[in-house]
């Protein structure tokens, strides 16, 4: 007998949603295609939820951050900042069911007013990621999210835009972290929330 999802413990429900696409976009890739568990909508529910609460935030942030109220209505972070492209339903989705306003990191050549730049390397070629640069006001608390923590090169990046505008990333949420890559170590001191590690 199945365990109904309301029940399915949150890693399980997603694996069981997510299909492996071998060699995309690039041959020796395993790509974890989301798409599933974005068109079922209690799932979709369940890892936004998931994505909100992080419950890691960094402690550098208290030293260095403000709030407007810290009462108890306040998720721990002012804005949700999302990374292209599937990041930025997630974040989107986060930042409605937290109250909260929702910032994108795009990819190059995308946003029309002054912006940062940051350059990384990705598993399979190297990309620029940018924000514009009057998105975050210094000292905000950012959640950072995307849907998949591999290599750490582009949440790495978007790391970095965050910080070069003043703002604080409280925590990083991501869906899927792909442990054996080493993503967390390479964004770290940040503390990653990851619903599923693989």
């Amino acid at each position: 007998m199945s365990v109904p999802e309301a029940l399915q413990p949150l890693d399980e429900l997603i694996a069981s949603h997510a299909v492996d696409v071998p060699d995309f976009p690039v041959p020796g890739v395993l790509f974890r295609d989301l798409t599933p568990v974005f068109a079922d909508g209690p799932a979709f529910r369940r890892m936004v939820e998931g994505l909100a609460a992080p419950q890691l935030a960094d402690p550098r942030v208290a030293a260095v951050a403000h709030t407007d109220d810290g009462g108890p209505s306040d998720p721990g972070f002012d804005v949700v900042v999302g990374v292209e492209a599937r990041g930025f339903l997630l974040a989107a989705a986060v930042a409605l069911h937290t109250g909260v306003g929702v910032v994108p990191v795009r990819k190059a050549g995308k946003l029309p007013r002054e912006r940062v730049s940051a350059e990384y390397a990705l598993e399979y070629g190297t990309a620029t990621v940018e924000m514009h640069t009057d998105s975050l006001r210094p000292g905000q608390r950012v959640l950072l999210v995307d849907d998949v923590l591999a290599t750490g090169g582009t949440l790495g990046a978007a790391l970095a835009l965050v910080e070069e505008l003043g703002a604080v990333v409280t925590a990083v949420s991501v869906v899927i972290e792909l442990a054996e890559l080493g993503g967390r170590q390479r964004i770290a001191p940040h503390a990653v929330h990851a619903l599923w590690t693989t």
